[in-house]
């Protein structure tokens, strides 16, 4: 199969969307980072907060581990916005592959202004543009510009990556 993979980026870049058409055109599962959230995570952003590293720790553990259950081939959607945060997802599967979903705040803006009722208030997005780190060289993965369709998205990373190939 291959390597699991992240697709990484602030709110409303897509992860989920892209991440689950990326898992079904590779036919390996897909995991949600914000289906790993504590309540009291969803119940401090819904609040207007942005997490901190504390709340982010155990919430990284388990994503971690869900990629080491998946080894073989899962695909996560992970904000992942740190080097430290990716560092540690690593840990769990070192061969872990970062899809890093980019693209301008005021695109990103309107993309989330468009999920109403999702927990992550528009208002954090500015925070996450200021938290993110982009990857680094020694980082295995790649940047994909969302301003795109879901299916050029995943037929770019294919084509760049090799993953999913016969």
């Amino acid at each position: 199969m291959g390597s699991p993979i992240v697709v990484m980026g602030v709110s409303g870049s897509g992860k989920s969307v892209v991440g689950a058409a990326l898992a079904q055109r590779l036919r390996v599962p897909f995991g949600d980072a914000d289906d790993f959230h504590p309540e009291a995570n969803i119940a401090k952003m819904s609040a207007g907060h942005p997490l901190d590293d504390d709340d982010r720790y155990p919430w990284l553990e388990r994503i971690g581990q869900w990629l080491a259950d998946h080894g073989d081939g899962g695909v996560v959607g992970c904000s992942a916005l740190k080097r430290k945060y990716r560092d540690q997802l690593r840990s769990h599967h070192p061969e872990t592959v970062f899809l890093h979903l980019t693209g301008s705040i005021e695109l990103i803006g309107r993309r989330q202004a468009s999920r109403p009722g999702h927990f992550m208030p528009a208002s954090l997005l500015q925070s996450q543009f200021d938290t993110l780190e982009n990857l680094g060289d020694d980082e295995q993965g790649i940047e994909i510009d969302v301003d795109q369709s879901i299916d050029s998205i995943v037929d770019e990373y294919i084509s760049r990556t090799g993953q999913g190939t016969p």
